[in-house]
């Protein structure tokens, strides 16, 4: 980062902080003060931020306040950690929307990706809870870090990657990576795999921005594990939130769009390389399925419901596609090609086997 954006003035220049937003409302004022943080270290230039729903203001909101403040030109980034369908599909084809339609110069930065910040802060996050237990070497502790999952491959490939990362970079005895939906290994099956071999603590490390309802699924899970294996030590690691190496990082994406480096990592996207087992998905169209539920507080089928696996089991048309029903006022069908492995046994399925568990407990 150089020093020229510190200095940076342009009252026609906004910021756009583009997150998903959540019914948690812990994670919603976790993301405002994450904006809130970033806006001291830009204090020349308009900082705002939406969500694409469950919370307010939408990016459409924070769009129109900006032409309301005379902005012109606005640099969108999106807050997520890799880029999957959020950053790929809907909060581009929303800005794509709004800019064709009122004329506003949007540029799209690029997701927070992996850099030597992101991997700095989630090591400081690994030594807190380090610290802050019993005297324990790493090098007899297992990491477990859990990513969000995706139908994306290479986003999910890059939560592997910052898992090597840390264990090497901490000397961890072993590190796995884990998921909380969508894909495969989730963290309630894969705690199980992991317990087989041996170490008397693991780390669970939630690889999130921000609290919410799957940071809360992962606790709930690991808890869950933990209690049949009294004999191992299971620590819960903090989720990044905005550590200031966070901060950096996102003020890296702005000064990338500025002095024009910005640019997305294609080589291994499933749109546009045929990659190993989704080549189905070479070419297709990048559309949002948010634009009819902005701002609503209703759950969304495809970005919640999927760590339950109920879009994979339960929502599934005769062709193996998905159609997501948002009820009678925001009804709206839209077809996703399955995702390959849905019915992986460490993946979704073992959420509906728990689910059935429960049921014939009670």
């Amino acid at each position: 980062m150089t020093s020229e954006l510190f200095d940076y003035q342009d009252k026609h220049l906004g910021i756009l902080i583009c997150g998903h937003g959540s019914r948690n409302r812990l994670a919603v004022d976790e993301f405002a003060e994450l904006v809130k943080s970033l806006r001291k270290e830009l204090p020349g230039i308009l900082v705002d931020y939406g969500y694409l729903e469950f919370a307010r203001p939408t990016i459409r909101d924070a769009l129109d306040q900006m032409r309301s403040n005379s902005i012109s030109r606005v640099i969108a980034l999106p807050a997520m950690l890799f880029a999957a369908g959020h950053a790929k599909n809907d909060i581009p084809s929303l800005l794509k929307k709004y800019s064709n339609e009122t004329g506003l110069q949007i540029d799209y930065g690029r997701e927070l990706g992996i850099n030597n910040s992101m991997i700095g802060a989630a090591g400081a996050r690994l030594r807190e809870i380090v610290e802050s237990s019993s005297n324990f070497p790493n090098s007899e502790t297992l990491l477990a870090v859990v990513g969000r999952g995706s139908s994306d491959p290479d986003a999910n490939s890059n939560v592997a990657k910052i898992t090597r990362m840390l264990v090497e970079g901490l000397g961890f005895g072993w590190g796995e990576t884990l998921y909380s939906g969508v894909t495969f290994p989730l963290v309630e099956p894969g705690l199980r795999q992991l317990v087989r071999l041996g170490y008397k603590r693991i780390i669970v490390f939630p690889y999130f921005l921000f609290s919410g309802v799957l940071v809360s699924r992962i606790r709930m899970h690991t808890h869950l594990v933990s209690n049949e294996y009294p004999e191992i030590e299971f620590l819960d690691a903090g989720y990044l939130g905005d550590h200031p190496l966070v901060i950096e990082t996102f003020k890296d994406r702005i000064e990338e769009v500025l002095i024009g480096t910005n640019s997305m990592n294609c080589a291994l996207c499933k749109y546009r390389s045929d990659l190993l087992g989704f080549e189905n998905e070479v070419g297709l169209p990048q559309q949002s399925h948010h634009h009819h539920v902005e701002g609503l507080e209703e759950s969304c089928n495809l970005c919640e419901n999927d760590c339950t696996g109920a879009c994979e089991l339960e929502e599934s048309d005769k062709s193996g596609s998905h159609v997501f029903d948002h009820g009678s006022d925001h009804h709206h069908s839209q077809k996703h090609l399955h995702y390959p492995h849905s019915d992986h046994p460490l993946g979704p399925v073992t959420l509906k086997k728990l689910k059935t568990i429960k049921s014939e407990e009670k």
